[in-house]
């Protein structure tokens, strides 16, 4: 009998969600990311408009032919990576790498009977706005690591590195440091005066 594929992240929420859903659901597992950038190069085309040139993941080729093969004995697939920026590029990358013409995305933000049930009955497209989210923090990451860390290890210690959100969060501390350190304390004396006005008091801090 055809069912329809469920793909989520992790094995151990497959084994779960399959006994949500029941016989009619196949739930397999990606294992996490099954594309990103080249592990060597820099994997940006900053000559066109700075396009990820993604490929697949070492070790990965057997994961994706089994989920292809899935896939094909399926009459639906849903596509169910974490509902974040991230499982919205797992659930791309699994569109492009399987060939899949119209999968859905369904989203959940817990593990119970009720959450998933309901969203594979009211699955949704691929937001291409996450999607684009992520690739905005990837291609950033690697622009940044890879352009600026090599000027550090040359420049001040090999095995420095910089960051996205690292870098600006250094320069953060070394500026509030800057301001600590140029502080200069004055001395301050606080007086307390008690003033009565016939049988009113009045406190008066300065």
């Amino acid at each position: 009998m055809t069912k329809k594929l469920v793909i989520v992240e992790s094995p151990a929420k497959a084994k779960t969600i399959e006994k949500f859903l029941g016989r009619d659901f196949e739930v397999r597992a990606s294992m996490g990311h099954i594309m990103d950038l080249p592990k060597k190069g820099l994997g940006v085309n900053t000559r066109k408009d700075f396009a990820p040139q993604y490929e697949v993941i070492e070790k990965k080729d057997k994961l994706i032919n089994d989920l292809k093969a899935a896939s094909k004995r399926a009459d639906e697939v849903i596509l169910a990576p974490d509902p974040d920026r991230e499982g919205e590029f797992i659930a791309w990358s699994l569109k492009q790498t399987l060939g899949l013409q119209n999968p859905h995305r369904a989203v959940f933000n817990e593990i119970t009977k009720k959450a998933v049930q309901d969203a594979v009955k009211k699955p949704r497209e691929i937001n291409e706005d996450l999607f684009n989210a992520q690739q905005a923090r990837r291609v950033l990451d690697r622009l940044v690591g890879y352009k600026i860390s090599p000027l550090l290890w040359r420049r001040i210690q090999s095995g420095t590195s910089a960051g996205r959100v690292q870098s600006v969060a250094l320069r953060l501390i070394c500026d509030r440091e800057v301001e600590i350190r140029a502080f200069i304390p004055e001395e301050y004396w606080s007086i307390t005066a008690t003033l009565s006005k016939q049988i009113y008091l009045h406190a008066l801090k300065i």
